[in-house]
């Protein structure tokens, strides 16, 4: 079968079909209002494919589906429920890689997408393939991409009966996991292949339309093998759905934006519009800040960036808005949450924000009792309109804040352990400056490290995960990227997301070029170091410790240990020479605050009380936002 893609959507066209009959069977889109609108704006026509053989079955017709939405990988784990499926999914041209878990599959899986702007699938078993599963759909629907689940569920008969590893209302709750909400856009049971035609049409339109999507196929054993007689599976053409905001919305944004100075927040939703941002700030003048996620849509050795805001952010945010406040802020595709914003005051400007997301959802939110002139819209069609009618700014010959990055150098007399910033100093050289490789950070102080040291001017190049921030999202995660850029990848990790879930093995067998880079420091150092400034004593966040080299070469890959800054340079440029998966051990001094100080003033103000201590360390080089 032939497949021509504008971007991520297929575009085939056969013959129309006639109607089917009324669905029968239960199904749940937790946004079907966007999903009407779609189907009004474009004339979609369903069309139908001749050329099916009668002895299709479910599961090959699922794996036909998926091959027609442009899914080039399948990441999970197999298991008997699921093995027609499983094997439906082998024999097409969809790559299908088995990892050790399911989670770190679901990691993957959210990596590819975001790599390669293309769906991708995680497959499970029933029972415990489902729930491992679960954390990493929760990250791919907070990080806004789009990823179909096929699970095996126990079928009718058998219902009730405890069946091995029974999948049903009798041992998991219907509601969020069977059904749409929270964790899925879309999710049904398929128990006919009548329903398949409506469920291919319902992917097909969520595919085509701006923002993530996570959907769950729930598909008893017993229908995998169940033939498709009659039933004619449809071929959608289907165009991209622009999402535009209004003139008038337009009209009222360039007003506002015109009326005084104003600054720019970029965040990760702003990422396919980094050429127009550019030329937006340069042709107004405007301070540009973006979020963690934000990281190098706008490039960060510009002279008009100001920092990263929130978790690991800089302190010359806050100088920017205390000595040239703008009067407002253009926020361009970032909820403002916790994570991008601390929710601080000091960076809400004197007439609030004009803030532009494709989630109507979105602007006011994080900042509730903030003036904010919210516009829903697609970012980058949105500032390409601000281009054609804001006026250019006077050239200012005030200089910007910008983010502090002193110089720290190997020393022969502080050699060992490790110091965190000469490490990332290292980073920056050959990694982001000297290869293309995407930089993934794991959440805790490996997120806090790099996002507040590594600089990088070109978006696509950082991933960090912030809203669900699960330990082990990049460990796994990292497999993704690689594998769907078909490139090096690099995981900037702690020792406790290595020992909670890494693929190791898995890269190795499907000859991956993932790069681990362990901070090894024998704790859990983001809750250490946050109780010691909490002045909270006697919990224990220390591990016993572990050579990562040693279990990375014993599962086939490529490990060094590096214990002195001397040879830090050395050992990565070894791992980016590398043509398989590699990993660094890095012994990092423990002690060294990291730069997670407005995490903990966060808490606080959250309710985390705090007990004196004699000799609670107090961070005074990072920002306390």
């Amino acid at each position: 079968m032939s497949q021509n893609y504008t971007g991520s959507n297929p575009l085939i066209t056969t013959e129309p079909y006639k109607e089917l009959p009324e669905n029968r069977y239960v199904e749940s889109v937790s946004d079907s209002r966007q999903l009407d609108e779609s189907e009004n704006n474009g004339g979609i026509q369903p069309f139908l494919n001749d050329e099916i053989a009668p002895t299709l079955s479910v599961a090959d017709a699922i794996a036909q589906m998926l091959e027609n939405l442009g899914v080039a990988y399948a990441f999970g784990v197999a298991g008997g429920a699921m093995a027609s499926l499983w094997g439906a999914l082998s024999n097409s041209s969809i790559e299908v890689l088995n990892f050790r878990h399911e989670a770190g599959a679901a990691f993957a899986a959210t990596e590819a997408y975001f790599a390669n702007n293309r769906p991708t699938v995680v497959f499970t078993t029933a029972g415990p393939g489902i729930t491992n599963a679960l954390t990493g759909l929760f990250a791919a629907r907070g990080e806004g991409a789009k990823v179909i689940l096929l699970s095996a569920c126990t079928s009718a008969p058998q219902r009730g009966r405890w069946a091995i590893q029974e999948t049903s209302t009798y041992t998991l709750p219907s509601g969020g996991i069977f059904t749409s909400g929270a964790l899925f856009n879309y999710a049904i049971t398929i128990e006919s292949a009548a329903q398949l035609p409506q469920i291919f049409r319902k992917l097909a339109l969520a595919m085509a339309q701006p923002g993530g999507f996570v959907a769950h196929l729930s598909i008893p054993t017993a229908v995998q093998t169940s033939l498709v007689e009659d039933i004619a599976l449809p071929q959608l053409d289907i165009s991209p759905f622009p999402m535009t905001a209004s003139k008038e919305a337009i009209a009222k944004s360039v007003e506002l934006l015109s009326s005084g100075p104003f600054a720019i927040w970029v965040g990760f939703g702003a990422r396919d519009a980094a050429a127009e941002i550019l030329e937006l700030a340069e042709k107004t003048g405007a301070a540009v800040m973006c979020s963690p996620r934000g990281k190098g849509i706008f490039p960060e050795d510009h002279p008009q960036f100001v920092g990263v805001t929130g978790l690991g952010g800089h302190a010359s945010v806050l100088t920017y808005m205390q000595e040239q406040p703008p009067l407002r802020t253009l926020v361009l595709g970032t909820r403002l949450g916790e994570p991008t914003s601390f929710w601080s005051s000091a960076l809400v400007p004197k007439r609030g924000f004009v803030h532009v997301d494709i989630d109507p959802e979105v602007p006011g939110v994080a900042y509730p009792h903030v003036e904010t002139f919210g516009v829903r819209s697609d970012i980058k069609a949105f500032v390409k309109e601000l281009l054609q009618q804001l006026p250019d700014a006077p050239d200012s010959t005030m200089p910007l804040p910008r983010p502090e990055h002193k110089a720290i150098e190997p020393s022969s007399d502080v050699d060992y352990p490790v110091r965190p910033e000469v490490l990332m100093a290292a980073i920056q050289k050959i990694v982001v400056e000297g290869s293309d490789a995407v930089v993934m950070a794991e959440c805790g102080n490996s997120f806090t490290w790099s996002t507040h040291l590594l600089q990088f001017a070109e978006a696509n190049r950082y991933r960090v995960s912030t809203g669900v921030g699960a330990m082990g999202h990049a460990v796994t995660g990292v497999l993704g990227a690689a594998l769907a850029n078909n490139s090096k990848a690099v995981g900037i990790v702690g020792d406790g997301a290595m020992l909670m879930n890494n693929e190791i093995s898995t890269a190795v067998k499907y000859k991956i070029p993932a790069i681990w880079i362990v901070l090894n420091d024998a704790r859990y150092n983001m809750c250490h170091q946050g109780m010691k400034i909490l002045g909270l004593k006697g919990a224990d966040a220390t591990l016993p410790p572990t050579n990562f080299a040693m279990i990375a070469r014993g599962m086939g890959a490529e490990a060094i240990v590096v214990v002195r800054e001397s040879d830090i340079e050395a050992a990565l440029e070894q791992a980016i020479a590398s043509t398989v998966p590699f990993l660094i051990d890095v012994v990092i001094d423990a002690d060294r605050p990291a730069p997670s100080g407005g995490r903990n003033k966060s808490l606080a103000a959250q309710g985390i009380k705090s007990s004196p201590a004699k000799n609670a360390v107090k961070q005074v080089s990072f920002p306390m936002l």
